[in-house]
């Protein structure tokens, strides 16, 4: 993989944007991750990180379209998403404890695909309680219960 190639392309995607970044890019496995600095990083997370996951969608076809082997990016700005990650696993294990405590199901508000899929992998080890996604479209959330 030509990862100086692909570092430059980002590069100038955000010079074009006239969005100054610095970027820390690494290879991780297949994935190439890159994890964006800049002043307006608020700007380039967006509510709820919707403006990042476009930004990576965008990105990652720019790349796929400039080299011919398979090419897998992981964008983030100021660790938002590492951030993220580490707060949904803490979440869902708080609330999967007052669960298993107090033997009542939990709803949890409306989370993303993504979002859900992180809290159903970090509480599928547990044996005390199960989690269901439920509802549909924007209102799809996961519910916690004894097991």
């Amino acid at each position: 993989m030509e990862d100086k190639k692909i570092e430059n392309l980002i590069k100038d995607f955000f010079q074009k944007m006239e969005c100054p970044v610095e970027l820390e890019a690494f290879l991780e496995g297949n994935v190439f991750c890159v994890n964006i600095k800049s002043d307006e990083a608020r700007l380039l997370i967006g509510q709820g990180g919707q403006t990042l996951a476009d930004l990576q969608h965008l990105l990652t076809k720019i790349v796929k379209n400039n080299f011919e082997e398979e090419i897998f990016l992981s964008l983030d700005v100021e660790n938002y998403k590492k951030r993220k990650i580490d707060y949904l696993k803490e979440m869902a294990q708080a609330i999967a404890e007052e669960v298993a405590f107090t033997k009542e199901e939990k709803l949890l508000s409306p989370l993303s695909a993504f979002d859900r899929r992180i809290v159903h992998m970090e509480l599928a080890g547990r044996a005390d309680v199960k989690t269901e996604s439920i509802g549909e479209g924007l209102e799809r959330r996961i519910a916690i219960r004894p097991a």
